[in-house]
C-alpha cells in the first residue's frame, strides 16, 4: 500500500478539498479550532472543490482549500513546502483579499463574516518558540483584548512536530502526524482510529488515484525539489553563472519557451536578483509575478 504525500499541495488539495470527502476537511478544522458543542460546523461549502486536473491545461501553482461553513466564516487552507519571497505578506494578503470580497461596493458592511487562515509549511516560520501550532490575532496592546477578530491566523510547522505514533493524544496530533509522515508509511496505523483520518488515508492511496492524477501529482513534486535544489545549488555554488542557468531552466520548466526579454532581463541580473526571482517562480502565476516588485 502506497500514499501520496500531503504535503505537496496538489496532493493536499485531493485529499482535503474534494467534495465527496468534506468530512476529512469538517474533522481537520474542527480539531485545530478546538470546536466543541453548539461551536461545531454543521456544513461547509467548498467554494473552489478539487477536479481532476487536464495536464495539458494546467500549470504549477499553489493550489490552497477555500470553504464556508453554515454560519458564513470563510476558511483557506494552504500547504507550503518552501517559504517563497514575502511569503508571510502573501498569507496576509489572501486572507484580506478573501474578507473584502465578501461584498461588492457599497453594501453593507454587517454582511462581512469573519476569514480564518490556516497555513501549515515544511519549514520553521517563527523562530521565537517552539510550539508547532501557533494563533496570530489583533489586541489592543494595553489591555490585551481581541477587539479584532474578523481576520484570523493559524500556523502549523511541520518540523516542530516531534510526537511519535506512540505518543499522540488527540485528534489535531493524529492529523498533523498525517500530513507530516503519510506520504512515508505502507499502511494505516492501527493506532489512528478517527474515521476521517482512516478516510483521509483512503483517498492519499495511490492505487485510488486516476493515471492522469498521478502524473500531475509527480510533476508536482518534481517541480518543487527543481526549485529546492536550484536554490540551494546556487547559494552553495555563489556563482552568478550558475544562478542564471538554473533559473531558466526552472522558468522553461514552468511556463515553457521564454520571451527574449526574459534571458536579456536574467543575464543582467546580480545574484541577489536571482536568488529572489528564483524563490519567486513556485508561487509565481505569470512571468510577471517572477519579475514585478
Amino acid at each position: 500500500m502506497k500514499f501520496i504525500d500531503p504535503r505537496i499541495d496538489f496532493a493536499f488539495k485531493k485529499i482535503f478539498g474534494s467534495e465527496d470527502a468534506k468530512d476529512i476537511l469538517i474533522s481537520f478544522l474542527e480539531s485545530l479550532l478546538r470546536l466543541e458543542g453548539d461551536r461545531r460546523i454543521a456544513e461547509v461549502t467548498i467554494l473552489d472543490p478539487f477536479l481532476a486536473p487536464k495536464i495539458r491545461e494546467m500549470k504549477y501553482s499553489v493550489l490552497d482549500v477555500k470553504c464556508r461553513d453554515h454560519r458564513g466564516i470563510t476558511y483557506i487552507v494552504e500547504m507550503q513546502i518552501q517559504k517563497g519571497a514575502a511569503f508571510l505578506k502573501r498569507i496576509q494578503y489572501n486572507a484580506a483579499k478573501a474578507y473584502v470580497h465578501q461584498i461588492e461596493k457599497g453594501e453593507d458592511y454587517p454582511r462581512l463574516n469573519q476569514v480564518i487562515a490556516i497555513t501549515i509549511t515544511d519549514f520553521i516560520l517563527f523562530e521565537g518558540f517552539d510550539h508547532c501550532v501557533s494563533r496570530h490575532e489583533s489586541r489592543e496592546t494595553v489591555t490585551g483584548q481581541p477587539f479584532l477578530l474578523e481576520i484570523l491566523h493559524y500556523f502549523i510547522e511541520l518540523p516542530k512536530f516531534a510526537r511519535s505514533l506512540e505518543t499522540l493524544t488527540d485528534v489535531l496530533d493524529q492529523w498533523i502526524y498525517f500530513i507530516k509522515w503519510a506520504g512515508t508509511l505502507e499502511t494505516i496505523p492501527e493506532r489512528i482510529r478517527e474515521a476521517p483520518i482512516r478516510h483521509a488515508f483512503e483517498k492519499a492511496m495511490v492505487a485510488n488515484m486516476t493515471a492522469e492524477e498521478y502524473e500531475y501529482y509527480e510533476k508536482a513534486g518534481i517541480a518543487i525539489t527543481d526549485a529546492q535544489g536550484a536554490v540551494q545549488l546556487a547559494r552553495e555554488e555563489g556563482r552568478r553563472e550558475v544562478a542564471v542557468a538554473v533559473l531558466l531552466r526552472l522558468l522553461s520548466r514552468r511556463f515553457g519557451v521564454l520571451p527574449e526579454w526574459v534571458s536579456d532581463k536574467v543575464a543582467q541580473a546580480d545574484l541577489p536578483t536571482l536568488e529572489t526571482w528564483t524563490d519567486r517562480v513556485l508561487d509565481a502565476m505569470s512571468l510577471n509575478d517572477v519579475f514585478g516588485g
